[in-house]
């Protein structure tokens, strides 16, 4: 790594209890180079087989703002590893190809691949215009995508009409890894409004429950082996500032 983004690199390393999905509260706080970086998160229910899988459902939130109250550095990347006591099961879902939403609305995104809705939320981001920042919001909306090397993907889906109407379809490819943790997803963020604006806010729900030839299914399901769901992130800003380190999260074995 180059020396003078050294300086630029925090470590996360926080302990999260687990909170209600309607409740968080406080979480992980790390503030850097004029950044702060709020993160929350958990799921329901928090009381978990020790070996065998069973659906949950998943909410997780971040906070990004700067300490002068401006625009904040933009959000480039983030890199999120997830434990091996949970699972993904998209096998017998619609796929939604993200040219199949790249121009549209999110109520036409939503209808035309309906059946491939893994999960929702919302997004704001500040636009840095001349007159001063500018929040602008849309809802999000998490498709299963199509399979990428044999590897699962979601198509995250979102529209913005400030300074003009620019619509996001990103591919997150998911990647299945040995050790610890037993994915990883790689988000890369694409410039909003010409390079002008950064993400402020971004909150995810994650969970789906379907059928395949009459058999019961969970896109997200979790055990508890050890009382302990971990989470590993990194976030990498354009001004070369790296928010790096683990997340923890309680969960009861039964």
């Amino acid at each position: 790594m180059p020396r003078s983004r050294l300086s630029k690199i925090a470590v996360l390393g926080c302990a999260l209890a687990l909170l209600p999905a309607s409740a968080f509260a406080g979480g992980a706080l790390v503030r850097v180079n004029g950044l702060v970086l709020r993160a929350d998160g958990g799921f329901q229910p928090s009381s978990l087989p020790r070996h065998q899988f069973v659906p949950i459902h998943f909410e997780g939130y971040a906070d990004i703002a700067a300490t002068d109250g401006g625009t904040p550095p933009a959000l480039e990347q983030a890199v999120v590893d997830f434990d091996r006591d949970g699972r993904l099961t998209p096998g017998g879902l619609p796929v939604c190809p993200p040219e199949r939403v790249a121009e549209a609305s999110t109520a036409e995104a939503r209808q035309v691949c309906a059946g491939a809705i893994v999960g929702s939320g919302r997004i704001e981001a500040s636009i840095g215009l001349a007159s001063g920042p500018v929040a602008v919001r849309s809802p999000l909306t998490i498709f299963n995508g199509p399979p990428l090397g044999g590897q699962p993907t979601v198509v995250l889906h979102a529209q913005t009409t400030m300074p003009s109407t620019q619509t996001y379809a990103i591919v997150v490819p998911i990647e299945r890894r040995r050790g610890r943790y037993r994915y990883r997803a790689t988000v890369d963020l694409p410039p909003i409004a010409a390079g002008l604006g950064a993400i402020t806010h971004i909150a995810v729900r994650v969970g789906r429950r379907f059928s395949v030839n009459g058999q019961r299914h969970s896109y997200v399901s979790a055990h508890c082996s050890s009382g302990i769901l971990k989470t590993h992130g990194r976030f990498t800003f354009a001004d070369g500032t790296i928010i790096d380190g683990n997340v923890e999260t309680a969960c009861t074995p039964r």
